[in-house]
């Protein structure tokens, strides 16, 4: 398989079919990659999130979709970890409600569960872990994780899943308050994505 730089502008699949995520890796990628999502596919199915980590979700994800597609492939896995519940909600995030979650049914019960922890007890981290795979195998796995605080209070109306309830470490507005390209900064998944596209296996 030849290799080349990504300033070559490379077809990248994303195996997902959540918009809001895709629009992100589009805006933080940048014109160095054409990105697509599993619409794409039309007849790829859901892939079974069995993995106890991050990383088995991602390469699961990942790798299937790589068997279909004849470029490069990524697939994250990314969710909140908050100390006081034992890292909680973690790989579960977008699950944490049970079947059929929605990020306001998810938002809630982290509130529940986080009622009478106070201050710096509320610390937490989002975590991405980004597969690259091509032709059904796994190339390489980056990961990204931003500290901070959970919020009593959801604030702003940007972003998705638990943005409105995360305050990063040295900001006082949420990743729902931030202005987009601020976020896009210094999310996780922003510090997973440099270093994919920094990879020295692009060229």
């Amino acid at each position: 398989m030849a290799e080349s730089h990504p300033s070559e502008n490379h077809r990248l699949l994303v195996s997902t079919r959540n918009a809001h995520k895709v629009g992100e890796i589009r805006a933080i990628l940048g014109p160095e990659f054409t990105v697509s999502d599993l619409s794409i596919l039309p007849g790829m199915g859901e892939v079974e999130e069995t993995g106890v980590t991050f990383e088995e979700n991602a390469t699961l994800k990942a790798v299937a979709a790589s068997g279909r597609f004849d470029d490069w492939v990524i697939a994250d896995d990314s969710g909140l970890a908050v100390d006081a519940l034992g890292g909680a909600p973690g790989v579960h995030s977008a699950r944490y409600s049970g079947a059929g979650a929605t990020d306001a049914a998810n938002k809630a019960l982290l509130l529940k569960n986080l009622a009478g922890v106070r201050g710096k007890d509320r610390s937490a981290r989002f975590w991405c872990l980004i597969v690259l795979a091509r032709a059904g195998r796994k190339l390489a796995a980056f990961s990204g994780t931003v500290e901070g605080i959970i919020v009593p209070v959801a604030k702003g109306e940007g972003g998705f899943g638990y943005d409105s309830l995360f305050l990063p470490d040295g900001h006082c507005e949420t990743f729902g308050q931030l202005p987009a390209a601020v976020k896009n900064q210094l999310s996780h998944r922003a510090r997973a994505l440099e270093k994919l596209r920094d990879w020295r296996g692009w060229w």
